[in-house]
């Protein structure tokens, strides 16, 4: 890809004079939705025994969540684009606060269900609003490069703490300590909601009537995938309500390229998809997701269930993989910057291939601190090509299609993560050296495909 250079202070600064302010407002409402999508994993077993849930029902408290937010964020990242990304982020930090509250007092799992489910409406509207929303603080493309990067320090933070947050609240000596984890929501969603206030508008498009086929098409067909995907790993891939899933997602899908060749404002607009960067940053969002979230699901089952550590202890390990999280991030976006968004894709998959090894050599018995570093390592793959499939896309997408662009970004990385636990719970959360296989396979491949492939488009 072409570089970007970086100006000096008189370009680098913005118009906006409360921006950082602004700023830390818009990534709050990007952590809570991160948080809430990890927070859950430890504390399964302790919501199962408080609320009495049937086994089936159990992983569903967790996975309602990304199957809503992966079948909304196209349709979500559309109607912020017409509707305006300021409202409609707004309003989503607004009913998240509400639901969170609906989820900490639930009764049963069935209303837990419900409230995950809603929270993933709230989120879903959250996520492609929030890079639209960067993109009129920082219109300047070098400085929204680096602002990409500490806006993805404290998001990506949000998808590594949440084990071990969600560990030292189970440490407490009660049978529903799980729903404090819910109550920590509400009031980070208020202050978001009044950081943000007096934040500009992106430019939007001449106003024509919605495409209500091509919503409605895309919502189906993502959300069928993320559940046929996420059922498959406890069904098996053959069992009928998987593969009547997977169908609908694949005929949604087909009926939605065949619509929206013939909408006057498509929902999902081709001259968006047809760019050869979206369509790069897209696939590499979906296998990080893949390898990073499939690790994650793995790790935080069979720490408790092969090595028998507590939910704290649990919780604790993450928290040395959390660090670079919180701390890479505005790096990789001054290399991004510099030496462009492939070489540090490269990079980043490299890491992945490289800790997915050491997994497969140390297989189940090694030291528990051989872990940690494989979890660290991933990581620090993860928070290489986050940051650049996410600048890619910020500076690829045009103006008027910023958020329809990161909802297109944001709906890969579900489907990547809904793939992950998919296979990673197929070749067994017992089986480590297993999983680690498929997951170097899948680092390798990405490695492949982003070092050789589309260098006539990216350049570099």
């Amino acid at each position: 890809m072409t570089t970007i250079s970086l100006p000096h202070a008189a370009t680098a600064e913005t118009t906006d004079p409360k921006a950082r302010r602004r700023f830390f407002g818009i990534t709050i409402g990007l952590l809570l939705v991160n948080f809430d999508a990890t927070v859950l994993n430890v504390a399964l077993p302790r919501i199962g025994a408080d609320l009495h849930s049937s086994p089936a029902a159990l992983p569903w408290t967790a996975d309602a969540y990304t199957v809503v937010v992966s079948g909304l964020l196209l349709a979500a990242g559309a109607l912020a684009d017409r509707l305006g990304s300021r409202r409609v982020f707004r309003g989503a930090l607004l009913t998240f606060a509400v639901f969170s509250v609906l989820c900490a007092v639930a009764p049963n799992a069935g209303t837990l269900i419900a409230g995950r489910a809603l929270l993933g409406v709230s989120a879903a509207g959250l996520m492609p609003a929030s890079l639209a929303l960067l993109r009129v603080l920082y219109p300047d493309p070098a400085r929204r490069v680096r602002a990409v990067g500490s806006w993805a320090a404290v998001t990506t933070l949000g998808l590594s703490a949440g084990p071990g947050f969600g560990g030292l609240l189970l440490g407490l000596d009660s049978p529903d300590a799980w729903r404090l984890i819910f109550l920590v929501n509400p009031p980070f969603a208020l202050l978001g909601f009044r950081l943000i206030r007096g934040i500009g508008e992106p430019e939007r498009g001449p106003r024509q009537a919605v495409d209500a086929a091509g919503l409605t098409l895309s919502i189906v067909g993502l959300g069928a995938a993320t559940f046929g995907l996420i059922e498959s790993g406890s069904a098996g891939w053959t069992n009928p309500a998987v593969l009547a899933a997977l169908s609908v997602s694949v005929l949604a899908f087909v009926a939605l390229a065949l619509v929206e060749r013939r909408a006057a404002a498509p929902a999902l607009p081709p001259v968006l998809f047809a760019l050869a960067r979206v369509r790069t940053a897209l696939g590499s969002a979906l296998v990080t997701n893949f390898l990073w979230y499939g690790l994650w699901f793995l790790l935080a089952i069979w720490l408790q269930t092969v090595r028998h550590l507590s939910p704290l202890e649990t919780g604790l390990f993450f928290v040395p993989a959390a660090l670079p999280c919180s701390m890479v991030p505005p790096f990789t976006a001054r290399a991004v910057a510099r030496f462009g968004a492939r070489r540090v894709q490269v990079t980043g998959f490299a890491l992945y291939a490289l800790a997915a090894a050491v997994f497969v050599a140390v297989g189940s018995s090694a030291p528990l601190w051989v872990y940690v570093v494989g979890a660290l390592l991933f990581s620090l793959a993860a928070v290489q090509v986050v940051p650049a499939v996410t600048s890619e896309i910020s500076i690829a997408a045009p103006e008027r299609y910023a958020a329809t662009g990161q909802g297109a970004l944001y709906a890969a990385r579900q489907a990547g993560s809904a793939l992950g636990v998919a296979v990673v719970s197929a070749v067994g959360t017992t089986n480590l050296r297993g999983a680690a296989v498929t997951l170097l396979v899948g680092a390798a491949l990405a490695l492949v495909l982003v070092a050789f492939g589309g260098r006539s488009s990216q350049g570099r």
